[in-house]
Order: structure tokens, then sequence, then C-alpha cells
């Protein structure tokens, strides 16, 4: 038996904004072709200099990501989602805390998500529920010699 569903793409999202997340979008497809030991390396280069993402401004990227994309949008896009999550955020100087892991919880399973302000950005999940193996937190100037 098969359950009908429907994927709901946000909407009132500029055209500039749209672009953005367009570019975000294809250069995240290109990044999910990495292996995790070469993923985490170019997502920590990518994350020098950048201020913490408040919660609110990396939700409106990931709405933004999901308004352009079915692929991020479908329940098997978590990792392209919270690729172009990031790479948004990081086109405005920001970075949320980019998550890989896995759900302990049934159904168990590989999960990408991004986080900001110490809890995961729109994942309707309870706490407890993820628990990340990978994560790149934001590097602001004073780590810039790590």
């Amino acid at each position: 038996m098969t359950v009908p569903s429907a994927l709901h793409r946000p909407s009132g999202v500029p055209p500039a904004r749209r672009a953005a997340a367009r570019l975000a979008v294809s250069l995240a497809r290109l990044l999910t072709f990495l292996p995790p030991a070469r993923l985490r390396p170019v997502l920590g280069v990518l994350s020098r200099g950048a201020r913490p993402a408040t919660y609110d401004r990396a939700r409106a990227a990931r709405e933004a990501v999901l308004a352009v994309s079915l692929t991020c949008l479908g329940p098997r896009g978590c990792l392209p989602r919270s690729l172009a999550t990031v790479l948004l955020c990081r086109m405005r100087g920001e970075w949320p805390t980019w998550c890989a892991g896995a759900r302990v919880m049934p159904p168990f399973g590989a999960h990408a998500w991004v986080e900001a302000e110490g809890r995961p950005v729109e994942e309707d999940v309870p706490d407890g529920y993820l628990t990340p193996l990978i994560t790149v937190p934001p590097r602001g100037e004073a780590d810039r010699g790590r």
C-alpha cells in the first residue's frame, strides 16, 4: 500500500535569493560526491572567517534551498539540503554548524542537518533523536591559525 504525500515548497523567496540558492544547490550537488574524509576538510576551509549563523538566518537559508530544489525537499535529500544551506549562509558571511550523523531511534539511518544556536534547524525531531558523528562549526577570525 502506498501513502499519498505532498511536498510543501516554501514560497515568498525573492528572485535574488532564489538565484543564490540555485547556485548553492549546484555546488552542494558536487560536494555530495566527496567521501566524508574529504568533505569535512573542504567544509572546514569554507567555514573560516565566518560568523556563527543565527537560527532565523539558517532557517531562511534552508527555506530558500527548499524553494528551488525538489531533490533537497525530498525525504532523501538531507545531504544536499544541509550542504546547500551552509553554502548559502556562507555567501552572507555566516556559517551554521554542519552535522552528519545518525538517527538513534527507529528508523535508524544516516542523516545530515545544520544546527544554529545549539539546536537543529527545522528538524522536527525530539531531543536526542540525532547523534552527530561529524561536525563543522563556524570558524571565526580567532580560529584562522588552526
